[in-house]
């Protein structure tokens, strides 16, 4: 069975080891606070704006329960351990120094050996190859200092083609349970992959989980693409192509591979789509007649809706959680600045007032945070600030910084940064919305414009 299939056929269902309602928790990451409820005892990390102390695991590798299993075990653990020190909140303890050895997922935990080196977590899992092929992983959770599991084990099943899949579940389930939070692991970006010279770029769209790992090509970069947008449900995928020469709209599903082309007027460019939070509507950019201003579209019908109308130039629309606002970028004031009207158009009131020109303006998924690119005194920033334009947070600073994309809790921020000279290429980068652990997305490819989808099922 290869990848597409098997996760077609993927059955992701979190079996009880012993407790039905944390399974039902787990199952319902929709809904984060259950996780939360269910997280009892001392163990918690709580997530300020101060300096954060990584909470120090141990994740011993899962056990291997059948012949052939042990590989999967190994990796799966790696994976766990990776995703959770890439969010700066948790400090892996060193294999080397273990006192205990879990040989069997059963068997009962040495508490005072793993306080003897300091963990405050302890991961232990299984992994066994059951007799229709399929992964059987089993994990828990433990609070050292209390010396009792934190919550029950759970139990996934599924093909071993999507092994990282489940790696980033176990992953997202410790992470939930430990700072709160929802889940992210479990979740994949869209990007414009580039190579070639600066003058000469090939760019293709490309797909990747949130890490980094399994690359995938969507076009082959006979034809020039920018600014690809996830929908809601991760199915599909807008993007700008240069196919006839001038920027258009298009429409990518996954699971086809069909595209075409939502807009095709005659005499106008259009560019900038975002999909609306149910995937209905595409809000974009189109140019007409040397005018800019931003419209809507339904998908199913093709009908479009004029939504700005002034002489300035209007862009980089992003609609907010419930639907019923917009964020947009314009120069209406004279400088690029950022700001906000309602889903049907009508009057709309600027938010950005600081030094220096805004774009880009993102939505964050919990409606609380609007994401930007600002330019000042010569340096590119991404930064955040409230939805009435308070609290301005800048978060990064360089020669060149934009394109903010949210992860799907809205904790952390993916964009691209640029570096300086001829040979200077773009990377992917994340930062938490404090302004701490900014890392770069491990990829070998130049890439930009990335879109973080939503969390799979």
């Amino acid at each position: 069975m290869n990848a597409t299939a098997a996760m077609g056929a993927m059955k992701l269902a979190f079996l009880l080891v012993r407790s039905a309602p944390l399974a039902l928790s787990l199952l319902a990451a929709a809904v984060p606070a259950a996780l939360a409820q269910e997280a009892r005892g001392p163990l918690r990390i709580e997530i300020t704006e101060g300096v954060i102390e990584p909470l120090p695991f141990a994740a011993p590798v899962f056990v291997s329960e059948t012949p052939g299993a042990e590989t999967y075990a190994r990796d799966i653990t790696r994976v766990v351990v990776d995703d959770l020190t890439s969010t700066g909140l948790f400090r892996p303890i060193p294999e080397s120094a273990f006192i205990s050895r879990i040989t069997s997922f059963d068997s009962p935990v040495q508490y005072a050996d793993w306080k003897a080196i300091n963990a405050q977590a302890l991961i232990t899992g299984s992994v066994a190859i059951a007799g229709d092929g399929r992964l059987v992983i089993r994990f828990r959770l433990h609070d050292v200092f209390a010396e009792a599991p934190l919550g029950e084990g759970l139990q996934f099943v599924a093909p071993p083609a999507i092994w990282r899949r489940i790696a980033h579940k176990v992953a997202d389930a410790v992470y939930s349970r430990i700072t709160g939070e929802a889940p992210y692991f479990d979740s994949r970006v869209v990007f414009v992959a580039e190579s070639g010279p600066k003058d000469a770029r090939i760019k293709r769209l490309a797909v990747m989980d949130q890490d980094g790992a399994n690359l995938e090509f969507l076009t082959d970069g006979s034809a020039l693409v920018i600014a690809p947008r996830f929908s809601p449900d991760g199915s599909r995928v807008l993007y700008t192509s240069y196919q006839t020469g001038f920027p258009q709209i298009y429409l990518l599903d996954l699971a086809t591979g069909q595209r075409r082309a939502l807009s095709n007027q005659p005499g106008t460019i259009t560019f900038a789509p975002r999909f609306s939070p149910d995937g209905r509507t595409v809000v974009y950019s189109m140019s007409s007649g040397g005018n800019t201003d931003i419209y809507a579209m339904d998908i199913a019908t093709g009908t479009i809706r004029r939504l700005t109308e002034t002489p300035s130039i209007e862009t980089a629309p992003s609609f907010s959680p419930d639907g019923r606002s917009i964020v947009f970028e314009s120069d209406r004031s004279g400088t690029q600045q950022i700001y906000i009207m309602p889903a049907a158009g009508g009057e709309a009131r600027r938010i950005s007032f600081g030094k220096g020109r805004y774009g880009t303006p993102v939505w964050s998924p919990r409606g609380d945070l609007i994401a930007f690119t600002k330019q000042n005194e010569g340096r590119f920033h991404i930064g955040v600030m409230r939805t009435d334009g308070s609290e301005e947070r800048l978060l990064t600073a360089s020669f060149l910084d934009e394109g903010p994309t949210w992860s799907p809790n809205g904790r952390v921020i993916m964009f691209t940064r640029q570096t300086r000279g001829a040979a200077g290429a773009p990377a992917l980068y994340t930062v938490d919305i404090t302004g701490r652990n900014l890392r770069r997305v491990p990829i070998d490819t130049a890439a930009s414009d990335p879109s973080w989808g939503p969390l799979r099922p």
